[in-house]
């Protein structure tokens, strides 16, 4: 199929681009274009205006200071993927960014707009909502944050409004003694996931681990995100820790069926990856120097 016919806009600054999407509703926002194009071609997304922001060159940065990593709207996957900043202030975001589809699609595809897109099954929105990241959204009545806890509504749906526009995302630094990892499982390489488990774990200064928390991606209607503190009481990543924390993951999820796994074949995923991811995550809390401190 082809799109169905649309106004197009490539606006100059920002504020052109505002004010037009405060004067049409039904507007829509092209970054990278590697989930709205398809969505275009389907009709399943049918925007009267398309708002090219491509020009806006400033919105095509990737910062990083001691507070964490800030992600303008055109900063692509795979340029926030190979900036060693962020990647030694916030590692979950390379580990993340490397198991999203496939390099073509990081080079074009852009974090902030895979983040607002709000799909269930992507990695980013489940990644924002485990770190407490926030989005920064302007229209002409002026710029609020946005946190990751209120973004997600529904899937394919933010509480970004109409006539706003996504600027910013801001990721906060991983603390000290703190580890990440992620894992999924797809039925092709570059697929979306039938299940995958993203998890931060932090340790005290005698190793202990502290806290636990992952998040769920492709099983529930928007980023499920669990706190698994309580299966580590003893501080250690012992066999049976991990198993009640599977357990306790496959408990709190109700995923659907559909063609490709049964809500049970999902559940039994989150409790094996999340066994993995936290295993790993902790081993690196525990470890002498963090992820990205050498490079």
């Amino acid at each position: 199929m082809k799109p169905a016919p649309f106004s197009y806009v490539r606006p100059a600054t920002v504020d052109e681009a505002l004010a037009v999407l405060a004067a049409d509703p039904h507007a829509k926002v092209l970054a990278g274009g590697q989930s709205l194009v398809p969505l275009l071609s389907m009709r399943l997304a049918q925007p009267s205006t398309l708002v090219d922001i491509n020009g806006l060159a400033a919105l095509a940065s990737v910062r990083t200071d001691e507070s964490g990593v800030r992600i303008g709207a055109l900063a692509r996957h795979r340029q926030v993927e190979a900036d060693a900043d962020a990647w030694r202030a916030q590692p979950l975001l390379r580990q993340a960014l490397r198991l999203v589809a496939h390099p073509t699609i990081r080079n074009r595809g852009t974090t902030l707009g895979s983040v607002v897109h709000a799909d269930p099954a992507a990695e980013m929105p489940a990644v924002v909502a485990l770190l407490g990241a926030h989005v920064v959204a302007a229209s002409v009545a002026g710029r609020r944050e946005v946190a990751a806890a209120d973004l997600f509504v529904g899937p394919l749906e933010s509480s970004l409004r109409p006539d706003e526009l996504a600027l910013e995302l801001v990721v906060p630094a991983c603390p000290p003694r703190t580890g990440t990892a992620i894992d999924e499982v797809a039925r092709r390489h570059g697929d979306y996931a039938m299940c995958g488990v993203a998890a931060v774990v932090s340790v005290g200064p005698s190793g202990a681990i502290e806290t636990v928390r992952a998040a769920y991606l492709a099983v529930s209607p928007t980023p499920h995100v669990l706190d698994l503190s309580e299966a580590f009481v003893d501080g250690t990543a012992s066999e049976r820790n991990l198993d009640a924390a599977a357990e306790i993951a496959s408990g709190a999820l109700d995923p659907d069926s559909d063609i490709h796994g049964t809500a049970d074949y999902r559940r039994h995923l989150a409790g094996v990856l999340t066994r993995r991811v936290v295993r790993d995550a902790s081993a690196r809390a525990a470890a002498a120097e963090p992820e990205g401190a050498a490079r």
